[in-house]
């Protein structure tokens, strides 16, 4: 566990944190459409892990409101990358699932981001790439907490 109160741990916090957030934006910016809002290709990332969701669950998953979340799914169907479908036990609420054009943006998307990161790392050297390689699956575990 960091300890807060000393030096060397409070330093890596927010070392870690400027650079994430740092490498956040960059990644941010080698978007496929333009026309999406981080918020809505965030969406459309969620769904294309867990296929299918309804607004209140990607609302959870999103960290928004769910009055939000309605708003946001209603852009993502009138631009044809979601459909809405009825609930199989709950006529009352509707399912969210990803098109074949969502996942095929997706797809250009994570390509573009791979081959944005993948020239940054062409930097580093062997060890640091090694460093990086390992701290992969913590971040990623961090990302989902």
């Amino acid at each position: 566990m960091p300890d807060l109160s000393h030096g060397d741990d409070v330093a890596a916090v927010n070392s870690l944190r400027s650079a994430v957030m740092r490498l956040s934006r960059r990644l941010k910016h080698q978007r496929v459409d333009e026309s999406l809002s981080p918020t809505e290709m965030s969406v459309l990332g969620t769904l294309s892990l867990c296929g299918r969701a309804t607004p209140g669950e990607l609302a959870r998953k999103e960290h928004v409101q769910p009055p939000s979340m309605t708003r946001i799914v209603a852009l993502l169907e009138a631009k044809g990358l979601v459909r809405l479908e009825p609930h199989p036990e709950d006529r009352r609420q509707k399912v969210v699932t990803r098109t074949e054009q969502a996942e095929t943006m997706l797809e250009e998307s994570r390509r573009k981001r791979n081959a944005f990161l993948a020239t940054l790392v062409e930097d580093l050297d062997e060890d640091e790439w090694a460093k990086l390689r390992a701290a992969a699956p913590v971040l990623e575990k961090l990302a989902h907490l």
